[in-house]
């Protein structure tokens, strides 16, 4: 008996963190705006649509963005703001399906195809998930629609921002053919740049590759690229998986070699990391930085505690004093990274821990 086509979404915050700056500060409506960073040094963590159209991006050096735009406006980031927009967006999602995977603060997957409202139609779903967005927080978020998880997060990115794609399944195929190989999320610019000296440039190129051939040159992965490539995911929408760890990390435009610069990146890192961490109400005894230098090899330095944490500061603290123990990186940076494991969930913990969860 065949299975029904799934019906998933993947919703996409416009821009959020510099979204919510400007909402909450009117003076910075319709300008360049960059979340994080400063005129001096640091990085930025988010970049309005204005900001874009000059070349700013999110991990950018900061002089970088600046000489791009010179009248580009940094402001200081916000997280408890950002958490509490994203906590308001997720009630949202949970109006109309309990098959929510939230990727980040601004992000996630719902699955429609049972769903609360008793509504056939995805896209009608998705089009009033945007609507409300739009009318309880003063934000646009930009939605996919389609029958896999790759496909709604290929949907919703093209066209950005307030924008909204269905992907039908008649018409994946050409589509995911016609798409530059830099699109196909999953496939970074380091393996995008391998693939392109092997001549695949569109999606149509690494449909002609054989299996073997992609796991010979990518491992494990060519798996996904031959299946991806083909338009087909079969990943579920995952809401309440347990998960061993949680990590988040960043690729700079520009390699970090300042203590201050890779510390700031650390600030945000932990940010996102402590969010996941009370979102899924766990805590942690393991923090592991990793480190990824100019010429692409990689470090990571861990540290087990004997209490657990589940706090921004706290995490950042930790991997603070990994960044300098035993010295601090001797080569420029590439990429920053912090996960955390050794994880506990409410069920394992004392119920005066428990109290203290935020989320």
């Amino acid at each position: 008996m065949n299975q029904p086509i799934r019906k998933i979404i993947h919703i996409d915050m416009d821009a959020f963190y510099a979204s919510v700056e400007q909402r909450d500060n009117p003076e910075l409506r319709g300008k360049p705006v960059a979340v994080g960073g400063s005129r001096a040094r640091g990085v930025v963590a988010a970049a309005s649509y204005e900001a874009r159209k000059f070349g700013v991006f999110s991990a950018m050096a900061s002089k970088i963005a600046q000489q791009k735009c010179p009248h580009l406006i940094f402001v200081k980031p916000r997280f408890e703001v950002y958490s509490a927009v994203s906590r308001q967006i997720r009630e949202i999602f949970y109006h109309y399906t309990d098959l929510v995977e939230p990727l980040s603060l601004d992000e996630a997957y719902l699955d429609v195809t049972q769903n609360k409202v008793n509504m056939p139609s995805a896209s009608i779903i998705a089009k009033e998930i945007r609507a409300r967005i739009q009318e309880e927080t003063n934000l646009t978020a930009s939605a996919g629609v389609s029958f896999n998880k790759f496909l709604a997060k290929i949907a919703s990115d093209l066209n950005k921002p307030n924008g909204f794609t269905l992907i039908t399944p008649d018409k994946a195929a050409d589509l995911v053919a016609s798409l530059s190989i830099e699109k196909f999320h999953g496939i970074g610019k380091v393996t995008a740049a391998k693939m392109q000296r092997m001549g695949i440039v569109t999606g149509a190129d690494l449909r002609a590759h054989p299996e073997a051939d992609l796991i010979r040159h990518f491992g494990k992965v060519g798996h996904y690229y031959y299946r991806i490539a083909r338009a087909e995911d079969e990943r579920l929408v995952q809401a309440h998986r347990i998960r061993k760890s949680i990590g988040a990390e960043r690729t700079f435009e520009e390699d970090l070699s300042a203590e201050d610069d890779m510390l700031e990146r650390l600030q945000f890192l932990a940010q996102e990391v402590a969010h996941d961490l009370n979102r899924l109400q766990s805590t942690a005894k393991t923090v592991t930085l990793k480190l990824k230098y100019f010429n692409f090899v990689q470090q990571t330095r861990s540290k087990t505690l004997t209490s657990y944490l589940n706090t921004a500061d706290a995490i950042f603290t930790v991997a603070r004093d990994l960044l300098r123990t035993p010295q601090l990186p001797q080569q420029p940076v590439r990429l920053l990274g912090i996960s955390v494991s050794n994880l506990s969930y409410p069920h394992d913990l004392p119920a005066s821990l428990q109290l203290t969860l935020d989320f």
